[in-house]
Order: C-alpha cells, then sequence, then structure tokens
C-alpha cells in the first residue's frame, strides 16, 4: 500500500474532477490525500515519496491561482525532493497552441529542478477532444502505479 499525494491546481475545477476520480481510484488500494490549496509548508514534502499533480492551465499559459505559492516556493527554493516519484496531469486547450498544458509543464519542471524523478510519461489532455478528462487519467494512473 501506498502513501499517495495528489496536488490540484484549478481554476475551472477540471482538475479537481481529475484529481477526485484519481483519488477514490488509487484509494481503494491505497492511502491517498488530495491537497486542494498545495503550499510547500503544510506539505511535508521531506517525508512524501509519491505525489501526483493534477494542473489545468488557464488564460495564456498561466498556473492557477491555488498552485502558484507552491511551485513559486519551489522555484525559488532549494529544497532537495531526490527521494520523490512523481507523475503530472496536464490539462489544457490545444486552441492555444504555444501554450497547451504550460502549467502542468512549469510544474514538471520545477519538481524534475528539485531532484524529484517522474514516472512514466505527462499525461496532456485537451478539453477540445476530451469533455471527460478523468476517464483518460484513469487509464493514466494505472500505467503511472505500475511504472513505480
Amino acid at each position: 500500500m501506498a502513501d499517495i499525494a495528489i496536488l490540484v491546481g484549478t481554476e475551472s475545477g477540471n482538475a479537481q474532477m481529475v484529481a477526485d476520480t484519481l483519488s477514490d481510484e488509487l484509494g481503494m488500494d491505497h492511502d491517498v490525500v488530495v491537497h486542494e490549496e498545495p503550499e510547500a509548508d503544510e506539505l511535508d514534502l521531506a517525508s512524501r515519496e509519491i505525489l501526483i499533480i493534477c494542473c489545468s492551465t488557464h488564460g495564456d499559459g498561466e498556473l492557477p491561482d491555488n498552485i502558484i505559492p507552491l511551485h513559486d516556493a519551489l522555484k525559488e527554493g532549494d529544497m532537495d525532493l531526490s527521494h520523490i516519484k512523481y507523475g503530472i496531469v496536464a490539462l489544457g486547450d490545444q486552441t492555444y497552441h504555444q501554450t497547451f498544458c504550460q502549467a502542468g509543464k512549469d510544474m514538471d519542471a520545477v519538481f524534475a529542478a528539485r531532484g524529484a524523478v517522474r514516472v512514466g510519461e505527462r499525461l496532456e489532455i485537451d478539453a477540445c477532444t476530451q469533455p471527460l478528462p478523468d476517464e483518460d487519467a484513469l487509464d493514466w494512473a494505472k500505467e503511472f502505479m505500475s511504472e513505480l
């Protein structure tokens, strides 16, 4: 049984829906906690081993307001996260070609810069072609858990 923290970055609720679906599914076999307002001080990242970041992109590639403090703390700090394995579920809109899933990419980059190890591929979900992003996330989560 794994201890998994799901960090949510959302503006409209789609990333929250994905996180809740993953929590329900993974929670059948693992201890899962969803953090809707993830902040570095409260997450106790030093004791975490597995993270899933569900992050939507809004505007012209911006991070959701609720995850900016975590992103900035990791970017500006020097925390060693090499003990963490993580996965990224990025949500975006392909009509914004230049910034598609940019917030998820930014979160991926900041965790990698702190030494965390991404497991598997980053899942990028297009809101234009996938109206139910949680379905794609469930398939991705099975692969993610098998690669841990």
